[in-house]
């Protein structure tokens, strides 16, 4: 999304980007902390949490249409992991932070409230994304199953895991909609004008990305990372990078107000309006 600005492939229209790259958690953090970026890419589920400072963009997101985030367990382990989060003892889920969507996503799914949370959930970073398999493979870590996102939801089947369930699909069938997992938002007190260029520099960037693709896939591959093929990486951005990024439509727009709502009713989140720039 942001090559074609690191490279100058776009025009800036006199703004000046330093580009910082986080796992998903710590970027919510920086948007809640001191740091105050002026823009950056955040959970969809940690909007609220911000949403007096920030303007969500139309740009940038991650959608899943009937795909997303895995719930994943040693294969012998599936049908029990199955059976808990469906109304047994609450299992232990790694997690890859406790706002984000993909954690907040599973909650909705199995009917998760505070006072009844339905499985506990242990917050394992996803920086190295490796970290994920090897706490599951770790007995001193006790856990049941973990909840997979980003390049780990490609991978888990080559780690030697099985898939409980996809919360994407599972997202899908149950409200009809696609799950809008992550987004760019942008500081509300910055000047009118510098919203407006910065909108509309970052979206050309995007657009750029979708028709240089090739260039951009070579591109990825000399960064470091768990998708080493230019199939992994194709397969990847098919899911994650491609027109519901460039504008979420109205059903991706839905989408978030959905997930959003569902959220604060179930009381996980705060209720706020969702602003969301054209």
């Amino acid at each position: 999304m942001f090559r074609a600005i690191e490279h100058g492939l776009v025009d800036t229209e006199g703004l000046e980007f330093e580009v910082v790259a986080r796992d998903t958690d710590a970027l919510n953090r920086m948007a809640s902390g001191a740091e105050e970026p002026d823009v950056t890419a955040i959970s969809i589920a940690h909007f609220p949490a911000i949403a007096s400072r920030y303007l969500l963009l139309n740009h940038g997101g991650s959608v899943g249409r009937a795909y997303g985030p895995v719930v994943i367990a040693r294969p012998e382990r599936v049908e029990a992991v199955r059976a808990a989060l469906a109304g047994g003892p609450a299992p232990r889920i790694a997690v890859p932070g406790l706002t984000t969507t993909a954690c907040l996503t599973l909650r909705l799914l199995v009917g998760a409230r505070p006072e009844d949370p339905r499985f506990e959930p242990v917050v394992v970073p996803i920086d190295p994304p490796s970290r994920t398999f090897d706490a599951l493979r770790d007995p001193a870590a006790a856990l049941d199953a973990a909840l997979v996102i980003h390049e780990g939801r490609l991978t888990y089947e080559a780690e030697g895991f099985a898939l409980v369930m996809d919360i994407g699909e599972a997202w899908a069938r149950s409200t009809g909609l696609p799950l809008a997992l992550g987004g760019n938002v942008i500081r509300r007190d910055l000047p009118p004008d510098t919203i407006d260029r910065a909108n509309r520099v970052i979206r050309a960037s995007i657009a750029h990305a979708l028709s240089d693709r090739e260039a951009a896939i070579s591109w990825l591959l000399t960064r470091p990372g768990p998708l080493r093929t230019r199939a992994q990486v194709d397969h990847y951005l098919s899911l994650y990078a491609n027109a519901d990024t460039l504008d979420y439509g109205d059903d991706g727009r839905e989408g978030i107000r959905r997930l959003l709502a569902d959220g604060a009713e179930a009381g996980w989140l705060p209720a706020c309006t969702v602003d969301i720039l054209p």
